[in-house]
């Protein structure tokens, strides 16, 4: 019975996994279909990718990882922060170490990008244990990095130099 409550968590683990992918992966065919005139095949990306993270979903809970607001920031602040000391400075060595000029800039990307977050992730945590909310406005989000700013974007991001304009704003 014990192996068979393993088998079936690492499953879901894997499944969780390979859902968690499939969405992402079609989300970014969906902005590739867009750029070269698809719209409906974009459409039918995007749903599919919907379906998909419901699978996540619905794998990540019955894993028992879904927990209270300040459980769930604490558990986002440990991804982001193994992300910054370890996973991403590691990745970025190697890239160079290789000569991988894309692999350096995307990992340097979002390194810059998930300290950032990190923070933000914090300070949520904090406020959520008085049980108050962030405060928040705005969050602008550079399309090219990942570069992250709340309530006001700068006039070019400061990782890419993306300017302004082009930040996506989440209200």
């Amino acid at each position: 019975m014990v192996v068979e409550r393993k088998m079936t968590k690492k499953f879901l683990e894997d499944a969780y996994a390979g859902e968690s992918q499939a969405h992402m992966k079609y989300m970014i065919f969906a902005d590739f279909a867009e750029k070269e005139g698809f719209p409906n095949i974009a459409k039918l990306f995007r749903a599919i990718a919907f379906a998909e993270l419901v699978h996540a979903r619905n794998h990540y809970q019955a894993l028992g990882n879904v927990k209270d607001t300040v459980n769930n920031l604490q558990t986002a602040i440990e991804g982001e922060t193994f992300e910054v000391e370890e996973m991403y400075p590691a990745y970025k060595a190697v890239a160079e170490l290789q000569g991988e000029k894309e692999a350096v800039r995307s990992t340097h990307y979002a390194l810059e990008a998930e300290k950032i977050h990190a923070e933000l992730y914090k300070k949520a945590k904090e406020l959520a244990e008085q049980k108050k909310d962030i405060e928040i406005k705005k969050v602008y989000i550079c399309p090219v990095c990942g570069y992250t700013a709340v309530d006001e974007a700068p006039e070019k991001c400061p990782v890419c130099g993306v300017p302004r304009e082009k930040f996506v704003v989440f209200e």
